[in-house]
Order: structure tokens, then sequence, then C-alpha cells
């Protein structure tokens, strides 16, 4: 397993193609807005080597023999689903923000089932292929949505608009298209391909899942802009931490056939895009609660920096905070405990509750930060630069005047998670992460009994079933 020093030096030897703000960049471990993000994986690495946590940030694999990193390990008991959630929620406290691997790990979970599904020829590729990667401790990008285009058009309307075969040859196949929204791409080693909504007969195409190096030949990343960005690096940050997310551009990038591990089985792509989803929504259970441990602690500690912590309105609305965010904790537990195995031997959260915990996950941090907002003060808003309390002739003043140095430093943090660079992963990701609110409507609806249900209406109304 990587150290975080080894993940960092591993980053380095990358020929990556990344473009920051229309210019490419050499080197993305020293550039400030990618930084930030690298620090947060590098925290995961990190973990497995601590001996407080490294029980729970590593699992023993059949594949390897021996500990991988938990963010490369297989769901291969009910435990391990709680344990994700429970390492998750460390990682998110200790963050405050997004730590990237987790659509990695979610993604090598689907797709051993659903290449069991596919045959023994696609699973043994994906074993092969996921022993190596345990070995090496890669980190992964899952790659799942695309452009879209037109939502009323299908795929082959808009080829462009989607991550495509548009050759196979001897040996491999050739990829095109884009993958939107893809979180830490520029941090990790390799990318994972899926296709991003369900296909039909006649679009065999798009049905691809493959994972190649994020530096293969053909591929571009763009990194995305975020809220107050260029302060990154700077005194007013907010987090030393951050979050990442990259438009990748495929241009006709050769895959070879044993990365190759679905192509044009829409059947087993519609397993693992279930399969993804359930997993990665449970996931939300885990990382968000624990970035709001960190936005409440930072929250009452201003308030009791301004001596209003005890009063009894603010009491009220910092149990708020905790309340919402335990639901979505205790939501996340209860898909991974309510578990069921696959036919494969791997476990599978429960799809209702996951579905259930994502969607809160979709409403409730946006009453936590709006109560973050109240609690914190206009100053939240509207105080002066971190540099400007060491001005020789106001700095003093300043202090003063805006509570003290500590009270600016968690106000910052606070900015930075309400409505900086950190409201990317507590505001828009919460919403359409994993799938907007409807996805999990669609996916509430499908997996409940209706009948079932009317049947015991009917029998507790006395009437027939």
């Amino acid at each position: 397993m990587r150290t975080a020093a080894q993940y960092l030096d591993s980053l380095r030897t990358r020929d990556l193609r990344l473009f920051v703000d229309g210019e490419r960049v050499p080197d993305a471990t020293v550039h400030p807005k990618v930084l930030p993000s690298i620090r947060s994986v590098a925290l995961t690495y990190a973990l497995a080597h601590d001996p407080e946590h490294a029980a729970l940030a590593t699992a023993p694999s059949e594949l390897v023999g021996g500990p991988v990193n938990r963010f490369t390990h297989l769901f291969a008991a009910p435990e391990d689903l709680v344990r994700k959630i429970e390492l998750q929620r460390i990682l998110g406290r200790a963050s405050g923000t997004c730590f990237q691997r987790c659509v990695g790990m979610d993604a090598l979970n689907a797709l051993f089932i659903a290449t069991w599904e596919a045959g023994p020829d696609a699973h043994g590729r994906f074993v092969r292929w996921m022993t190596g990667v345990q070995e090496r401790d890669d980190m992964l990008c899952g790659a799942m949505t695309d452009p879209k285009g037109d939502r009323r058009k299908r795929p082959p309307e808009q080829p462009e608009q989607f991550l495509r075969v548009v050759d196979r040859r001897d040996g491999g196949v050739v990829l095109r298209g884009a993958k939107m929204h893809q979180t830490g791409a520029a941090n990790s080693h390799q990318i994972v391909v899926m296709p991003g909504g369900m296909l039909r007969e006649g679009e065999e195409d798009f049905a691809i899942a493959a994972a190649m190096p994020v530096d293969a030949p053909g591929i571009t990343m763009v990194l995305g802009r975020q809220p107050s960005d260029d302060r990154k690096g700077g005194p007013d940050a907010g987090n030393r931490f951050g979050g990442q997310e990259v438009v990748v551009l495929f241009d006709d990038v050769f895959v070879p056939a044993e990365r190759v591990f679905l192509d044009g089985d829409v059947a087993a792509c519609a397993t693992l895009l279930e399969a993804f989803a359930g997993y990665h929504r449970a996931s939300y259970g885990g990382c968000k609660p624990g970035n709001f441990d960190a936005m409440v602690g930072a929250v009452a500690a201003v308030t009791d920096d301004a001596g209003t912590r005890r009063a009894s309105h603010v009491r009220d609305k910092l149990v708020e905070m905790i309340h919402l965010a335990e639901t979505i904790h205790g939501v996340g537990l209860a898909a991974s405990s309510k578990s069921t195995q696959h036919g494969c031997g791997t476990w599978q959260v429960d799809p209702v509750l996951a579905n259930c915990c994502k969607h809160n996950v979709t409403r409730l941090p946006y009453e936590i930060g709006r109560i973050a907002e109240d609690l914190s003060g206009g100053l939240l808003g509207t105080m002066p630069s971190i540099a400007d309390l060491d001005h020789p002739e106001f700095g003093e003043a300043l202090t003063t005047a805006v509570g003290g140095r500590d009270r600016a430093h968690l106000l910052r943090l606070v900015e930075n998670m309400t409505y900086g660079a950190g409201a990317v992963a507590l505001r828009l990701e919460c919403m359409h992460g994993a799938g907007s609110p409807a996805a999990q409507r669609i996916v509430l609806e499908r997996h409940t009994d209706w009948a079932e249900r009317m049947a015991h209406a009917r029998r507790l109304a006395g009437l027939p079933e």
C-alpha cells in the first residue's frame, strides 16, 4: 500500500495533459488550484498507515493475499459496507470536503458484479486488472457522466454527446467523446469509464466499460472552476484541503482488450449502472456527515467565542444541525447494514435505503448550511482578508473589530464550506452527485411493492385483498 508521500511522488511520474484557466499545467502537484484536492486524497493513503485508523482503512484481499487499502477493496462481507461508511465519515471530518476516492471504490464493486453476470471472459479480465490496482494501490477516477446534450434525444441521435466506441481493432477499441464532472480525475492514476445511463438494443457502441491511464494518448483534462478558487493557496482559502472536478475529453483513445471489461453488453451495463448507483448513493451517508462534523464544530466555536453559545435559540439551532447530519449518517448505515449477497459473492446495499440516503442529501445539507450562515452572523460575508489582520497601520484595531484572529479563521472555514470553493462538495455535489433527485425517486418507485402495500391497507380496512 502506498504512503501519502509515495502517492504524491506517483503523480509526478505521469505525463498528464491538464489545462487550468486556458494554460497547460506541467506539474499538477504544485498548482494552487489542484494541490488542495491532492492533499485530500493523500489522507486516504495516510490513514492506511496510521495505527489509530489502519484497521478501518485497510482490509484483507483474497486477490493479493494480504491487506489492501479499503478504497481498492471488494465488499466481501456486510461489515465491509458499514466500515466504508465509518471510514468515509472520519475522512470527511478530517478534510472538510470531498476526498475523491469513493467513486472509484464503488465502481470497482459494481464492475465486479456486472462482469460476473457478463460471463467468465469479462470477469476474468476485470479481476486480473483489479488485482493490479490493489497491488499498486491506485486511485481511480470513476467516469460515468456523459454531456448528454439534448435530453430528448437518444445517444445514436447525438453521438458526440456520449462516450462511445468508434473503432474496434485487433487487440482493443478506440473511444471518442467526453465525461463531465469527473471528481479527482487530475489526481488519479487510472480512469474507469462506464455508461452514464440505461441503454437499449441498437446502442451497443455506447455500452462500454474500460480502464486506461489518465495520461493515455488522446486524453485531455480541463479543470472546472469553483467559487473563490483564486483564493486557494492564500490566506483566505478557509481550508487547506479541497475538491476537484474535471471535464475529460477522449480523442480517439485506444484501449487494449485486457482493459475492456464490457463492450456492447447492454444488459450487463444496466446491472453496472444500478449496482453503482446503490453503492455510491449510500456513500453519501459517510462523507457528508463527516463534513458537517467540521462545519458544526466551526459554528459552535464561533458562537462560543462570541458569547452566544449557551443562548437557548443558538443551542437549539446547533442541535438541529446535529440532528440533520446524523439522519443522513443513520440512513447510510442502515442501507449498508441491511445488505444482501450477490451471486458473485460480494454484498450489495439495500437499494431503497441507499436512495433515501442520497435523497436526504439533496435536501438536508441546504438547511444545515442555512443555519451555519445564520449563526455565523453577517461578518461571514463581509470580513476583510486575513492578510489585513497583519497590516502595520491598522491590523491590531482590525483584529479587535472582527473579534480576534481565531474567529476570523473559523469564519473563513464556514465561508469556504457554505458558499466558497468547498460549497461544491456541500451544495452542488449534494444535489447532483450520484444522480439528481429525480433519479433517486425513480429507483424508489421501481423498488416499492405497491401491490403489497395496497393489500395491507385493504386487509386493515376490512376489504377483500
